[in-house]
């Protein structure tokens, strides 16, 4: 199942050009220091959405909070597995997800020279 997931996501961030699919572990993608995606250890898609996005997103497909380590992490959403299987419908809400991370606040570095 985690192969399937991680090769679903592959597919959606090479579709964006600049983007690249980072970590072994746990696969995620970064843009500007910020995390917008990522497939967490139950083999889940979780996609960082505007406020907007995400209220309706939940509405729609019924999700609740992606919770990590204990903590709710705020703005994302859990992608049902039934929508691994709808790669247009999937493309345009990982295209959301992309364009609330161009508009988030870059974050600094912390990286050792």
């Amino acid at each position: 199942m985690r192969d399937r997931v991680v090769e679903i996501f592959a597919e959606l961030v090479s579709a964006h050009d600049g983007l690249q699919l980072k970590g072994k572990k746990m696969p995620y993608t970064s843009m500007n220091g910020n995390m917008f995606s990522f497939v967490d250890p139950s083999d889940v898609l979780c996609l960082r959405l505007s406020e907007t996005d995400q209220a309706a997103f939940e509405v729609e497909h019924g999700t609740g909070d992606v919770i990590q380590h204990g903590s709710v992490m705020r703005g994302y959403v859990p992608v049902p597995g039934a929508m691994l299987e709808d790669m247009d419908a999937l493309q345009a809400v990982f295209a959301k997800s992309v364009a609330n991370a161009k508009a988030l606040k870059p974050k600094p570095t912390t990286r050792k020279k």
